[in-house]
């Protein structure tokens, strides 16, 4: 069975379920999931009383997302974006950026080094 993100409609299950009483295996069977997958969900976004919210555990699953994402190497407005799009005014291929990019020794730039593909996905971003 693959993995698949609890819904919001889910985490509401849980959440009106819980405040119910009903037990995690109950609560598991109502949303046909694990009761470990209910219980993992419940300890890892109820507050400080114990209690569950949905509407918490959607917002902590967001910021859980991004945190875990690599920072993008060429952020528009960034020295080394704006650099790459002088070097694409002048006409320098995506490799050729690439290229001299890694051969530059600019201290604010120290690890300025994108490989051509992260400069074609910026392109077509």
């Amino acid at each position: 069975m693959s993995y698949s993100e609890l819904s919001v409609e889910e985490r509401a299950t849980i959440q009106v379920s819980h405040a119910q009483g009903l037990s995690l295996r109950r609560i598991a069977c109502l949303i046909n999931r694990s009761p470990s997958t209910v219980s993992r969900e419940m300890r890892r976004n109820r507050d400080a009383a114990g209690s569950y919210s949905a509407r918490v555990a959607q917002q902590r699953m967001k910021v859980r997302r991004q945190a875990c994402r690599p920072m993008r190497k060429l952020l528009p407005g960034s020295e080394r974006f704006e650099l790459v799009i002088h070097m694409l005014r002048q006409r320098l291929s995506p490799e050729q950026i690439a290229g001299k990019l890694r051969s530059m020794n600019i201290p604010s730039l120290r690890d300025a080094y994108v490989c051509r593909e992260t400069i074609y996905n910026a392109i077509y971003a």
